[in-house]
């Protein structure tokens, strides 16, 4: 089947808001509120607005019938195959694992389709020629060469059209989501931020400024930069099951567990069992009770997850399976519960293949409740299956987190074996290779993260201040984090009862 025809049937099969809200209001108050001027007709442009609403908050199956109701009321409408084809692509900060083959092929017929139908402008056809050159010679060129090639498109664009910001708020998605992990100086995300700003305060019903800004700021030290645009989004986008969710991203990175809890816990009341975004929802979720301290809530949220589980075929879906369970055991230190836990669903009913990023969770989970619980051969085991994945992990940032989980368990497993020396060793670069890096948008945070567990270690040898210092770099990332929080306090009681110099 083409992503064409998958388009149309699955547009047959949602539940949308109802055609006759769209008509009679233009974009609904419910999705945000756009103008991306195209030269059809009042009642296709009004649809298209309504389209590009649920894009900017990713609501990919809300988008779909609009669009119909687009070629239905204007067929020479072109920019609406423009549209599905940038809609296909999906969430540009989950690039390249969420694109197919198929829609990197198909992708090119959907753009001749717009073409056909009729562009009636320079600048429909310049936004059309843009998004073609993320197709070119796909079976050749690797994906950040096209995704630098769309970016550097769309800046051109924008510079063409400077008064038309939806060129400008395009632009600054792919150019945020184009971040280096390694750049400390967020040099893409804060020039996206500073194009989105002047959006936002103009259009503060704008679903994609607020959107991106949030995506934009995703990172610690700047994360406070993006609390207005959090607390504004949800209202803006109350149907976006994405839009509910996303301020969490802001919330988590700042501490503010109970918010996060509460946008999280709308989003997965909106997505439903059919959707992705429950389950990315609950793992954020998870995260945010244990932060609390909140055992049993958080265990709640993970049962139901997995009594029934949707089986959606998703990368956050197969994260999210991974790192709940997780969570739940290593966020308790309850080590032996983590050493059996299993994949779920089973091999057998869901592709893990496809996703060895997130059953490296399941591995790193189990290495490190084993070493943690003294069984340095069980913890080389998962060690070894780490490197498995990571030889067959063809994404660069996810081979190295992958390689990252793997050197945590060899050096927790050196602990066990009575290797100090040699234990800390290993941690310590391990740790700093993580501090080099940022998180995935697909998780609220490190499984446990490296520096934490090389802090825990050191506190357990005896060495209180030096681990002090590691658990505030830890809180530094991670703020009102629960286990750094309690580490923290109970090295510097440590530390305080043998030394004058803890300042």
């Amino acid at each position: 089947m083409t992503v064409l025809r998958a388009f149309t049937v699955v547009s047959a099969l949602v539940v949308a808001i109802p055609a006759a809200a769209h008509e009679a209001s233009g974009v609904p108050a419910r999705a945000g509120k756009v103008n991306f001027e195209v030269q059809c007709n009042a009642v296709a442009q009004r649809e298209f607005n309504v389209a590009m609403a649920y894009y900017h908050s990713f609501a990919w199956s809300q988008m779909r019938e609009p669009l119909e109701r687009v070629l239905r009321a204007d067929p020479g409408c072109g920019m609406a195959h423009w549209l599905r084809a940038l809609g296909a692509l999906n969430n540009p900060f989950t690039w390249p694992t969420i694109i197919s083959p198929a829609v990197l092929s198909e992708g090119p017929r959907i753009l001749e389709m717009a073409r056909t139908a009729g562009l009636k402008s320079r600048r429909e056809r310049d936004y059309v020629e843009a998004l073609a050159v993320f197709f070119k010679d796909a079976e050749r060129l690797d994906h950040n060469t096209r995704a630098r090639a769309l970016e550097g498109a769309l800046e051109q664009v924008m510079q063409r059209y400077p008064q038309d910001s939806e060129a400008a708020t395009l632009y600054a998605l792919i150019l945020s989501a184009n971040f280096d992990p390694a750049d400390k100086k967020y040099t893409n995300q804060l020039k996206a931020a500073a194009i989105l700003e002047p959006v936002f305060r103009a259009q503060p019903q704008h679903p994609g400024a607020a959107h991106y800004l949030i995506h934009s700021y995703d990172y610690p030290p700047i994360a406070a930069k993006g609390l207005d645009a959090a607390r504004r989004y949800g209202a803006i986008a109350p149907d976006a099951a994405h839009a509910q969710h996303m301020p969490s991203h802001i919330f988590t990175r700042v501490g503010a567990w109970r918010e996060s809890i509460e946008a999280n816990r709308a989003s997965a009341r909106i997505g439903g069992d059919k959707s992705f975004d429950k389950w990315h929802a609950y793992d954020y979720m998870v995260y945010a009770h244990l932060q609390l301290g909140e055992h049993r809530a958080a265990r709640e949220v993970v049962d139901d997850a997995l009594k029934n589980p949707a089986r959606i075929d998703h990368p956050a879906t197969a994260y999210a399976y991974a790192a709940m369970p997780a969570r739940l055991a290593l966020e308790r230190g309850a080590w032996k519960e983590a050493v059996g836990l299993e994949l779920f669903p089973s091999a057998d009913a869901f592709p893990w293949k496809k996703y060895s990023f997130a059953e490296a969770v399941n591995a790193y989970a189990r290495g490190i409740g084993a070493a943690m619980s003294g069984d340095a051969a069980t913890a080389r085991a998962q060690a070894a299956r780490l490197d498995a994945l990571h030889s067959s992990t063809k994404l660069p940032y996810w081979a190295e987190q992958i390689s990252i989980q793997a050197e945590v368990v060899r050096g927790l497993a050196l602990r066990a074996e009575g290797a100090s020396a040699r234990a800390l060793e290993v941690l310590e670069k391990a740790a700093a290779r993580e501090d080099a890096t940022e998180k995935h948008a697909i998780t609220p945070g490190p499984i446990v993260p490296a520096r934490e567990l090389l802090a825990t270690v050191k506190l357990e040898l005896g060495d209180a201040q030096s681990a002090l210092a590691d658990f505030k770099s830890v809180l530094e990332r991670e703020p009102n984090r629960y286990r750094a929080l309690a580490g923290a306090a109970k090295a510097a009681e440590l530390a305080g009862s043998s030394s004058r110099t803890l300042r």
